[in-house]
């Protein structure tokens, strides 16, 4: 049996306030990943089969071409391409449903519409931290992914009976690429109950994790042969390694969001390496620098990125930005490493 991960007076509140709604918006963080798709994606499949509700599904900008083919993205609205009519829809929504993010931050250029909204907001979330005002939050930061929590939200609600593939492929995908096709923060038993009962829907696993991570491009198969030859920097003493992707990098391998999508888990392949941190310039944006950090074992990567790259995440998987030139976030990447070195050797 799952362990409940609310109470049955916040499972009430929860029934009430979706039956109470006809204008529902789900949402999630900026550059959505497999988990955020995922979620929400399943998320909105609950509410239309279950509640016999229409929801949207918001998204700030642009997601990765390898994640188009999950059932219904042509039904998600992208914030950036749709600005007025999301900014009408937040103001004049009953109920909105915040999935993958802990703060209102994570939303970019959605964030002054969200938090201005008067809608109630109920919070599915598995980051720690979370700082959104809500009538609900669904907050597990031990969970390995926001799928997970949603799956568990449908188990205790009793609606897993009623639901098809197209909310079993997008959960399952969302929690393998969240735990990197299960090969780390999925040590719990519960995750393998709950792929038994998504495998009962008749979902083909094996060609989602095809879908994923064999759907990339001639290009980024170049690219990624060039990181790992020409830009991989190894730091032999304390087991960890760093890479840069600049502007003329991406334009020369024709880059296209979701590209780098893995790279930094690569180096983790080396022997006895315990930390891979990513660093790659914005397309648009001068001065900006996205970072991505892995890990294994207990090396805090959510501890480096909050304290280095104005950022946060898991134990084993972080992110975070610098706002400043490549060559300055390579010093500020250096400067980490010294000061966790006791933790990296």
């Amino acid at each position: 049996m799952l362990k409940e991960i609310i109470t049955r007076e916040e499972l009430d509140r929860l029934e009430s306030l979706i039956r109470a709604s006809e204008t529902i918006i789900i949402t999630c963080h900026q550059n959505p990943d497999g988990d955020a798709l995922g979620s929400s994606l399943a998320w909105a499949e609950v509410l239309k089969t279950h509640y016999g509700k229409m929801p949207q599904v918001f998204v700030p900008d642009q997601y990765p071409d390898f994640l188009m083919w999950l059932p219904n993205t042509d039904k998600i609205i992208r914030y950036d391409k749709h600005r007025d009519g999301c900014d009408f829809e937040l103001a004049h929504a009953d109920l909105v449903f915040c999935l993958d993010f802990n703060t209102a931050s994570r939303t970019a250029e959605m964030e002054q519409s969200l938090s201005q909204s008067k809608a109630p907001k109920v919070l599915i979330d598995h980051h720690l931290e979370p700082d959104i005002e809500t009538v609900l939050t669904v907050s597990h930061p031990e969970a390995s992914s926001t799928s997970e929590l949603v799956f568990r939200l449908v188990w205790q609600l009793g609606a897993f009976e009623e639901m098809s593939k197209a909310f079993a492929v997008p959960l399952y995908t969302g929690m393998m690429t969240d735990t990197g096709g299960f090969t780390y923060n999925s040590s719990d038993p519960d995750i393998y109950f709950i792929i038994s009962q998504l495998l009962t829907k008749r979902i083909n696993k094996d060609k989602i994790y095809r879908n994923v991570y064999n759907n990339f491009s001639e290009n980024r198969l170049r690219l990624m042969g060039y990181v790992m030859y020409e830009k991989l920097v190894v730091d032999q003493e304390r087991h960890a390694s760093y890479f840069t992707l600049t502007r003329d990098d991406l334009r020369r391998f024709h880059y296209i969001k979701g590209d780098s999508e893995g790279l930094v888990n690569m180096p983790l392949q080396m022997r006895g390496h315990r930390l891979s941190i990513s660093l790659r310039e914005d397309t648009e944006r001068e001065r900006m620098v996205w970072v991505s950090l892995r890990s294994v074992d207990q090396f805090p990567c959510n501890e480096m990125a909050t304290r280095f790259f104005n950022g946060g995440g898991h134990l084993n998987a972080s992110g975070g930005r610098l706002y400043c030139s490549i060559d300055e976030a390579v010093d500020i990447v250096r400067q980490a490493l010294e000061a966790f070195d006791g933790l990296l050797k």
